[in-house]
């Protein structure tokens, strides 16, 4: 493992590629709805997740345990990407894998706002960033969201949290803190990185990314009725909208939708955009997006089988693997039905 010398994504893609083989498919999701936490819990232990489950099993039960190993094997797929990769390739692996110190501070935030015991916030993260299991252990230990931004003063993040908390506090909604959590990392990630052959698909990828969260970001801030101008929370570096053109879009998902259609996103997402153009609520929008997001990725991972593409693409589908049986697990333990959990995962 180096972050210098020559890059192989030759070889990196090559185990990513087996690893991609091994992803639930249609016919596992349709076994799994179909399960209890318990049975969910043993069908993983013949799968992928079998050392994490075996790992955990004598500690945890049911709901807990799938969580816990989900979360496990996440980071561990994560870091055996970066132990096979070197040079440059690994520099951009790790660089897009602080997407998950972003997700940490975001959860624990909203277990603050929400009052969440530490026991569940802590099962939601995921240790597969940059963050050290130190900063982690002050960030749960934090009763407040302003003791979550102090802590974070040494970080790339707590500078936009400080300069949110403001907004936040007049609002009530977390929009603005987390949209500053989501533009550090993004104008985080974009320094610094030069475009050639290898990185060219990459960066295309991350204008798309950027262009879905800010289309997402500009929806919730228009549904949560706060006085806030989606436009001071845009995140530069796509290239779909400005500003003040995702002003004006936020208050209509129709226009949204066409605007995404005529982009240069269209041709390779017309199946996705049909969905969103359909999805009769803030989060079914949210999904869709999300769907489309990862549809791109694997589209541009196949076009360009030796960049990096193909290995961000993996990354997103095997989070959104987790996702998806998490989601899975706990509307089972709710006692949800097979159709209203269904609209709750994001399967290609």
């Amino acid at each position: 493992m180096s972050a210098t010398g020559s890059s192989n994504p030759e070889y990196v893609n090559a185990r990513v590629r087996a690893r991609r083989g091994a992803l639930y498919d249609d016919e596992d999701y349709r076994k799994l709805l179909r399960m209890g936490p318990a049975e969910i819990a043993r069908f993983m232990e013949e799968s992928t997740y079998e050392e994490e489950i075996n790992a955990l099993g004598a500690r945890f039960s049911g709901v807990d345990l799938i969580e816990y190993a989900l979360n496990r094997s996440l980071a561990k797929q994560f870091n055996d990407i970066l132990d096979w990769a070197d040079g440059r390739l690994y520099d951009l692996i790790a660089r897009y894998l602080r997407k998950f110190d972003a997700w940490n501070v975001k959860t624990v935030i909203r277990g603050i706002y929400a009052d969440t015991p530490r026991e569940e916030v802590e099962t939601d993260l995921i240790r597969a960033g940059e963050f050290d299991d130190r900063l982690i252990e002050r960030l749960l230990e934090a009763t407040t969201i302003e003791e979550v931004v102090d802590r974070l003063s040494g970080t790339i993040y707590g500078p936009p949290l400080r300069a949110a908390y403001d907004d936040y506090e007049e609002s009530g909604v977390l929009v603005p803190l987390e949209n500053a959590v989501d533009r550090a990392f993004y104008e985080n990630l974009l320094s610094g990185l030069v475009t050639n052959e290898s990185t060219e698909q990459y960066r295309e990828f991350l204008h798309a990314e950027i262009d879905f969260r800010n289309a997402r970001n500009a929806l919730r801030l228009a549904r949560s009725g706060a006085n806030i101008d989606p436009s001071e929370y845009y995140i530069d570096g796509g290239r779909l909208f400005s500003a003040t053109e995702l002003s004006q879009l936020a208050s209509s998902p129709e226009e949204l939708v066409t605007r995404i259609r005529e982009s240069v996103y269209g041709d390779r997402l017309s199946a996705a955009l049909t969905d969103l153009e359909r999805a009769d609520s803030l989060i079914g929008f949210e999904r869709a997006l999300e769907a489309a997001l990862l549809e791109y990725s694997e589209s541009l991972g196949h076009v360009f089988p030796l960049s990096v593409s193909l290995i961000i693409s993996y990354i997103l589908a095997k989070e959104r693997e987790v996702e998806n049986i998490r989601a899975i697990a706990r509307a089972r333990e709710a006692g949800l039905s097979e159709d209203e959990i269904e609209d709750e995962l994001v399967i290609l």
